[in-house]
């Protein structure tokens, strides 16, 4: 069902439903999620998709003071507690990833998987590396071409309605809010990973630019246990340009 609320702490998240089956609390990346996205479906065919928009994106409305990732994370860990379920898997999106790396480390009793499909959220190099693409300040074409594999494939500001332009506008917004200084990390991050305790699948475009494989292999080398796999002809959005195999890695790691 698309066009839920889901009341979390006195917030109304705006969220999608899809499928039945095993819950999955899916985070999104810096645009929310599509209700059009082939790869919901796909996933949904064997799982129980729970998608909100996090305050400020989407139409879910932010309330005053609530402007910090640790804002999100809290809110995003009480909303576990209260769902109906023993355990879910948890899967974050690029900015969700870091959301739900962060989650992960705090949360030990009802998650049960965590995948991670190309995250931010970790400074590996020294202060003058640039670990993450500055998206902030890039050229929006330069952006475009770090992200995608197939530039193609990036939405078209010229075929969105004026409603999509509005949530794309208040998704950027709030991606600045929470996540421009630092420029999408944390300085801190890294050095818990290693309380993560669930099983781990990190899945990264094979042409990511934003933050790349090797990032990416670093990033899943300081999760106990995590399992690293590629996606090729995919950037920053496996789970856009690759919806196939993206669900299908995410099924089978469900499945074990």
């Amino acid at each position: 069902m698309d066009g839920d609320r889901l009341p979390v702490n006195g917030i109304e998240l705006e969220v999608l439903r899809r499928g039945r089956g095993r819950p999955v609390l899916l985070l999104h990346g810096m645009d929310t999620v599509s209700p059009s996205a082939r790869f919901l479906d796909l996933l949904a065919h064997e799982a129980e998709i729970i998608a909100p928009s996090s305050p400020g994106f989407g139409n879910t409305k932010r309330p005053p003071d609530f402007d910090t990732v640790y804002d999100l994370v809290h809110l995003y860990l009480a909303l576990i507690d209260d769902l109906p379920f023993e355990r879910v898997a948890l899967l974050g999106l690029s900015f969700g990833g870091w959301l739900a790396a962060e989650i992960a480390v705090a949360c030990r009793h009802k998650l049960d998987r965590l995948i991670l499909a190309d995250p931010v959220g970790i400074k590996l190099g020294d202060r003058e590396s640039r670990d993450i693409a500055d998206v902030f300040n890039l050229n929006p074409a330069e952006v475009r071409r770090c992200a995608w594999h197939d530039p193609a494939k990036a939405p078209s500001y010229d075929e969105m309605s004026d409603d999509e332009l509005v949530i794309h506008a208040r998704n950027r917004e709030a991606l600045c809010l929470y996540a421009w200084h630092p420029c999408l990390y944390n300085p801190q991050l890294k050095n818990w990973h290693g309380l993560i305790r669930v099983p781990t699948l990190v899945l990264w475009g094979e042409s990511d630019r934003i933050v790349t494989p090797e990032y990416g292999s670093a990033y899943a080398g300081l999760i106990p246990g995590a399992r690293f796999v590629t996606i090729a002809e995919a950037g920053h959005h496996p789970e856009i340009e690759q919806p196939e195999l993206f669900a299908e890695q995410v099924t089978a790691f469900l499945r074990k």
